[in-house]
């Protein structure tokens, strides 16, 4: 790594920009000079001394942790005067991330996993109605189209070369890329002094589906074409479903033994000889067996199941729907086995139905349980009024009158155990049919229900595009935060907060690409963030791993084990640190200008609302649950202020893109780094635009463009980019009649 960094400081001694500090000699710009191993000395040292000094410290022990996320590191070193005639020490490093390749092809093997087990559930469930059925098909059939597609696009991934780490702009319509993001780099500026401070900003191109392109707009209206389909269908959660699952599972256990129950009870009843020990046991297990089926019965999610078929069976009453299998049928599932058929006038719902049907089922086994015991009482009672003889003598007697001792008595059990098997049945066809609708209702609404498969990838592609980003952004905070207790205290109590600033315009392409990215930053809020302890300190064991389903991802970040056992109990114990993500878009080419004089900016203005109301329910959260850090940070009265000083105030993830990640985010970028240099290090005032053009220059060595934008060309304009006010706009148009009365003079 020392060798790594003696080479990068010879390539900056290449550049002859008078900013660049070529020798450094050291004459009071460091306050704590009892602690510089340098200025102890008394002497004056060039820069590469003062370079190699402090990367032998703190940037090599960082370098350490940072080592498995960033790759490809690029850095130049700045000089700069402070407002105190001081020398500030500026590097700006530039890098890229292995998580641009490795976190989507997780991602796809997860949606590929998740699509897999949705197939083997629809088709585990019983014989459907042609409805239901149809609706399996649907769900089966979008399934395998996104399998396909995702393997595929899996495949090329595994392809690319291991030490490719960066997709560039050239490539963001690439089929086969879509869930790569586009120019993702780390852009970090570390000021020396006392205490060295390193600012983050994350860039990448912003989440779209180039692919696909935005003729019909962007996701977030496609979705609302489709809404009536989301509406259509009931919502489930995961855990919802599961417990649909485990519920078919135990009635489908349980039915047998309650059913084989009664036939012994019935074998009993029929017998002419009375199997006594048989009917001694038989109580407790009876009693056994019943709780566990009663217990699988008395369900509330049965129940609200039972309800909203009733309500989907109205509601859909008069229209019909055609599958994928070609069926023709109409929107009710009432007809299922289990289900009475619901005519148009039963719109009335009694919804203690189903709590009476479980309830009899109970009733009916109590019942029975209390005439076993009666019974039992009776026989052992005659049983010892009875002298050995006398009873033999009584049992000729009633073989030849009833056929058998008791059997009159135990003859009664037969209808209560018709009415039990009855109850059974009925209860577990109502639930059979419930439970079956909240499996099949939750593959509808993660499949067939999001829209067209071309929809649901093109979802799944931004969402991978922003979690990328997101990760990185976190791992690269949390290394920075390790010696922070409060910053610690925050993930595991309030969550970390990711902020992403958009550059788009609402005009044309790129309104499509900010609604993309709008239902990408939204899907993120449904990510969690747990940390765990590394196996090893080898690179491939740091790197964060992916878990869980479609809507509940959660993101491993593993730490070196010295490192994670440092670390408050809070976070040893695994807690869940969610992540809060807000938006805000700020246009600033010439086509936003044209938007917002003749076009609709409504977009923006909804983003920077709705994102500027939840990061006002952050700080007052983070003040609630952290008084103390929010009496020493008063984060609220920022809010109004500026969205980027209240995201580093609060610790937060700072994420900016433009439609490539290239001029538009560098000029963003610099702007906020000499802002800081300015209020954070007194960057003197005069020298400000200075150090803005020469962080803005071209890289004479062949640095990569996108560390600084390219020189602004001249462009000729169409008319159309002229007429941008009104009075040229009636100048045009005084012009246009006179020349078309001339002509037709």
């Amino acid at each position: 790594m020392k060798q790594l960094c003696v080479a990068l400081f010879l390539d900056l001694l290449r550049f002859k920009e008078p900013h660049i500090s070529l020798s450094l000699s050291i004459h009071g710009s460091i306050d704590d000079k009892e602690n510089s191993p340098m200025l102890r000395a008394g002497k004056t040292h060039s820069l590469q001394d003062m370079f190699l000094c402090f990367y032998d410290s703190s940037f090599l022990n960082l370098c350490v942790h940072v080592c498995a996320v960033l790759c490809a590191q690029v850095s130049k070193v700045y000089r700069f005067k402070t407002e105190d005639q001081r020398w500030l020490l500026v590097r700006e490093q530039m890098s890229e991330t292995p998580l641009s390749f490795s976190l989507p092809k997780q991602l796809l093997s997860l949606l590929i996993q998740e699509h897999t087990n949705r197939i083997q559930e629809v088709k585990e469930l019983s014989d459907l109605s042609p409805h239901w059925d149809g609706l399996r098909h649907d769900v089966i059939t979008h399934c395998n189209h996104m399998i396909g597609c995702y393997q595929e696009t899996l495949a090329e991934l595994e392809k690319v070369p291991a030490t490719s780490c960066f997709k560039s702009s050239t490539s963001k319509s690439d089929r086969h890329l879509q869930f790569v993001p586009t120019n993702l780099h780390s852009q970090r500026m570390e000021v020396t002094g006392p205490d060295s401070v390193w600012y983050d900003v994350i860039t990448f191109g912003a989440p779209a589906d180039h692919h696909q392109a935005f003729k019909h707009g962007g996701l977030k209206k496609l979705l609302n074409k489709h809404s009536n389909l989301r509406e259509s269908c009931v919502s489930y959660s995961q855990e919802e479903s599961s417990r649909a699952k485990e519920l078919l599972v135990g009635m489908a256990q349980l039915q047998p033994l309650v059913f084989g129950l009664a036939e012994e009870l019935l074998a009993i009843s029929q017998d002419r000889v009375l199997d006594t020990q048989k009917s001694d046991a038989f109580p407790s297990f009876v009693v056994h067996q019943a709780e566990q089926f009663v217990h699988v019965l008395k369900e509330e999610l049965v129940k609200s199941a039972l309800l909203e078929i009733h309500n989907q069976c109205i509601a859909n009453s008069n229209t019909s729907h055609v599958h994928s299998n070609g069926l023709l049928c109409e929107n009710c599932p009432a007809n299922q086995e289990g289900q009475q058929e619901v005519g148009p006038h039963d719109t009335e719902y009694d919804e203690e139905e189903w709590d009476r049907v479980w309830a009899n089922v109970g009733k009916s086994i109590n019942c029975i349980i209390a005439m076993v015991d009666r019974l039992q009482e009776q026989e052992q009672h005659h049983q010892t009024v009875t002298s050995p003889e006398q009873q033999e003598a009584a049992g000729e007697t009633n073989s030849q009158n009833t056929g058998g001792t008791g059997f009159t008595e135990w003859e009664h059990l037969l209808p209560l155990v018709v009415t039990l098997r009855d109850c059974v049945r009925e209860a577990v066809g109502k639930a059979r049919v419930a439970m079956t609708f909240v499996v099949l209702q939750g593959a509808v609404s993660g499949t067939v229900a999001q829209g067209p498969p071309q929809i649901a990838q093109r979802r799944h592609a931004v969402f991978s595009q922003g979690l990328s980003a997101v990760v990185c952004g976190f791992m690269l905070k949390l290394y920075g935060g390790l010696e922070d207790p409060d910053f610690l205290r925050q993930l595991h109590t309030v969550g970390v907060l990711a902020q992403f600033e958009s550059l788009l315009s609402t005009y044309g392409d790129e309104v499509g690409m900010l609604e993309d990215m709008e239902v990408s930053v939204a899907d993120l809020n449904r990510v969690a963030f747990i940390i765990t302890e590394a196996k090893t300190e080898q690179l491939e064991d740091l790197l964060p791993t992916l878990s869980g389903t479609w809507g509940s991802f959660i993101v491993e970040v593993p730490l070196p084990p010295e490192i994670f056992s440092s670390l408050p109990q809070e976070l040893k114990d695994g807690p869940l640190i969610r992540v809060d993500p807000v938006l805000f878009n700020i246009g600033i080419n010439q086509h936003q200008s044209l938007a917002e004089r003749f076009g609709d900016s409504s977009l923006q203005e909804r983003l920077n609302q709705q994102s500027c109301e939840r990061l006002r329910a952050y700080c007052n959260a983070l003040r609630d649950r952290l008084p103390d850090m929010g009496k020493t940070q008063p984060v609220e009265r920022f809010v109004c202020f500026c969205h980027m000083q209240v995201c580093r105030k609060v610790n937060g993830v700072r994420l900016t893109s433009c439609k490539s990640a290239k001029d538009r985010t560098a000029m963003s970028v610099t702007l906020e780094q000499c802002a800081l240099l300015r209020e954070q290090h007194t960057l003197s005032q005069q020298h400000f635009s200075t150090a803005l053009d020469c962080m803005r220059r071209c890289n004479p060595t062949g640095l990569p463009q996108c560390l600084a934008p390219k020189a602004p060309r001249r462009h000729l304009y169409p008319v159309a980019f002229l007429l941008v006010t009104s009075h040229l706009l009636v100048l045009w148009l005084i012009l246009s009649l006179v020349i078309l009365l001339a002509k037709y003079q």
